[in-house]
């Protein structure tokens, strides 16, 4: 396999994952050889992203009209370790890796249902002011979310 130079261990960090959600890869995301194309991992790293911080408890704070912030993205990578293709049965991992002032660092992982790794990836993530568009701090409940969220699972 492989080595993506974010992962030291890839049995440690396999291990330390505890959210997931499943992905079936439709007839449109793939190109006229049947493989995924090459954009549709940032696409998946989305959904699970946006279902990982309703899990935690973060996108309904967001969301709402009086939220003072919103998150976005810095930074997204994604390595390919084998070929995906139509309708293969995927599950996307994702996990809060390190946790800045105003930063996550994500990563992901995308498994196909014979548990081998199709694709790997990391991507940062800031919470930025609504107003100004600079950097907002996590408030300690937030940073204990993201945190605790990698501890115990969720």
């Amino acid at each position: 396999m492989a080595k993506a130079t974010y992962i030291e261990d890839f049995h440690h960090w396999e291990q330390e994952f505890v959210f997931n959600i499943p992905i079936t890869v439709r007839f449109s995301e793939t190109d006229m050889f049947g493989h995924m194309n090459n954009t549709v991992p940032f696409v998946y790293f989305e959904a699970a992203r946006i279902e990982f911080f309703q899990a935690i408890g973060l996108m309904q704070a967001w969301t709402r009209p009086e939220s003072e912030t919103i998150p976005v993205v810095a930074d997204l990578q994604c390595d390919f370790l084998q070929q995906i293709f139509f309708d293969e049965k995927l599950t996307i991992y994702v996990k809060a890796q390190s946790v800045g002032n105003s930063s996550v660092d994500i990563h992901y992982l995308a498994k196909k249902e014979d548990g081998s790794a199709g694709f790997v990836g990391i991507g940062t993530m800031v919470q930025i002011s609504k107003r100004t568009g600079r950097g907002f701090e996590w408030t300690e409940k937030m940073k204990n979310l993201l945190v605790s969220s990698k501890k115990v699972g969720i």
